[in-house]
């Protein structure tokens, strides 16, 4: 207990209780983040980095947008741009904006300029929407899993909070899918939260969706907007992955398409620079509401979110350049996404990891629920740190408040030369590892008890094998090694056997874990990479 006037540990006398609470606040997303960015891969300055497999941004068209973005029409400068600006956008950029949707969307008649609102990215629109709509205290209703940050959008400074309705992992009726969201469902958590004393006052929809890479349908947006407008609810419509589809035989349908919304004036729709156009960096996303009353109050607040004036340029130069984005941009694009969608999938499938496999966004839902000890978050938690120490970085379900453990979102909009490198670095090594050592249990028993070649730890002698001293190996390398050291086949059951007994009848798995072996040698995982690669030779 702490002394009278004392503050609790890491709480800080000069912040606010708020205040404290935003400080020492950190979800599992900015926590691997955080991580990867002390430690990232780079191929000659830091080989032995953090793969990032978990941060949706799209790695793969940045020398398309070098060539485009250094243009000369880009390095354009006038007083106005240095000047104050209206703080939902320059008009020149939210009309830009507008013929760009209207045509993209492919809206039946052209959207409007005075219905966009342009800000430093999608989170602070989030946060600006919830704060105009909502009170403190008040709630949005979003189906799980969903992007996680949304939470901090809507939090940090309104006071806004999330109900969740989960979504079941597994198909529940004849036209079902895993993680399919209905009408019913909706109702149902709607139903549930107003028994809970909460005050709903808005739903956020996500298409496609982030993390499951869904397409709802014209008929199944339809259906969520007039579930919203039975219950007077404003819909957040989050498009942002609009234009990452990359199956041409399949067909993106937005909300701004439909020729009538069931209640126009509580649709607002989302979409920004981030996925679409590979630009996480520039920080802008755009909002069409023809609700004035909303742009009025966005409009206030967007004196804290503005963008410079210069890049405002830059984004309305590239909107209106259909022939780059038509031509050059989008295809290659696709193809690219495409490319490297179905190298992460092709080794996933290999593997035996089942995954929803969607034709958009940049990263595939994947089920590693058999690679966990016992179904619950705290082995799901313990398998996603395993990945960040043998250097991969990807994102497990609870970052998305999914329901069930054992889900994880992988991104594969990177450089092919990464991705297999973040495969070969332990992503897959482990997951196949430990398919390998589940089958292969029983069987070492047997042979455990019935081969007479089979010695005790102390009869074990250093030149009775060829596996390497493991006084500093995890649980993990330990077996990866005994595998890849012992040649004869048929030996291979008996030798497992006999090391997984020494390690059961003793303590060397307490005084061995991954974890500490790390931190008293860093120079193990060089060792165990040098291992794996000769290997596969």
């Amino acid at each position: 207990m702490n002394a009278p006037g004392a503050e609790a540990p890491g709480h800080s006398a000069y912040l606010s209780s708020r205040g404290n609470s935003i400080r020492q606040h950190q979800g599992i997303l900015q926590e691997g983040f955080i991580q990867y960015a002390m430690d990232k891969h780079h191929q000659t300055d830091n080989p032995a980095g953090i793969i990032n497999l978990g941060t949706s941004e799209n790695k793969l068209c940045y020398d398309l947008l070098h060539e485009r973005l250094t243009k000369p029409d880009m390095l354009h400068v006038e007083p106005s741009l240095l000047q104050y600006s209206c703080w939902t956008g320059h008009a020149f950029l939210r009309d830009e904006v507008a013929k760009f949707l209207s045509h993209y969307c492919c809206s039946p008649k052209p959207l409007s300029a005075e219905n966009v609102v342009v800000m430093n990215g999608c989170g602070s629109l989030f946060s600006c929407i919830a704060a105009a709509i909502c009170d403190p205290e008040d709630a949005i209703l979003i189906p799980t899993p969903f992007y996680g940050v949304i939470t901090e959008d809507v939090h940090f400074y309104s006071n806004v909070k999330l109900f969740h309705v989960p979504l079941d992992c597994e198909a529940d009726g004849k036209d079902s899918r895993p993680f399919h969201l209905t009408v019913g469902k909706l109702e149902a958590g709607l139903e549930k939260a107003k028994q809970q004393g909460w005050n709903i006052r808005a739903l956020i929809l996500m298409n496609p969706h982030n993390p499951l890479a869904e397409l709802y349908t014209p008929k199944e947006m339809i259906a969520f907007l007039e579930f919203a407008k039975r219950n007077q609810l404003h819909t957040i419509v989050d498009e942002v992955y609009m234009l990452t589809v990359f199956d041409e035989s399949v067909t993106f349908h937005s909300v701004l398409s439909m020729e009538s919304l069931p209640d126009p004036q509580r649709t607002h729709v989302m979409w920004g620079m981030s996925k679409d156009f590979a630009m996480a960096g520039i920080r802008i996303g755009t909002l069409y509401t023809v609700n004035t009353d909303l742009v009025e109050a966005l409009a206030q607040l967007g004196l804290f979110h503005g963008l410079p004036g210069t890049l405002q340029h830059q984004v309305a130069q590239l909107l209106r350049d259909r022939e780059w984005i038509n031509n050059t941009f989008l295809p290659e694009n696709r193809r690219r996404l495409k490319s490297a969608h179905s190298l992460l999938t092709q080794e996933l499938r290999s593997i035996g990891i089942p995954f929803l496999d969607r034709p958009a966004a940049l990263y595939v839902w994947a089920d590693l629920r058999k690679y966990l000890n016992e179904s619950s978050f705290e082995q799901e938690l313990s398998l996603w740190r395993r990945f960040l120490r043998h250097k991969v970085l990807v994102s497990c379900g609870q970052a998305f408040s999914c329901s069930t453990p054992g889900w994880f979102r992988i991104v594969f909009a990177d450089q092919h030369s990464h991705l297999q490198l973040g495969q070969s670095n332990e992503l897959f090594v482990f997951v196949s590892l430990k398919e390998e050592r589940d089958e292969s249990d029983s069987a070492a028993i047997v042979n455990l008890t019935s081969s007479p070649q089979s010695k005790s730890s102390e009869q074990l002698k250093e030149g009775d094998s060829p596996v390497p001293d493991t006084g500093s190996l995890g649980a993990e390398e330990f077996v990866l090694l005994d595998c890849q050291a012992s040649k004869p086949a048929e030996s291979l059951d008996s030798l497992i056997g006999t090391l997984r007994h020494q390690i059961r009848s003793s303590d060397w798995l307490e005084k061995n874990t991954p974890v500490l072996s790390h931190g008293e040698d860093p120079e193990i995982l060089d060792v165990f990479k040098s291992l794996l690669q000769r290997a596969k030779k």
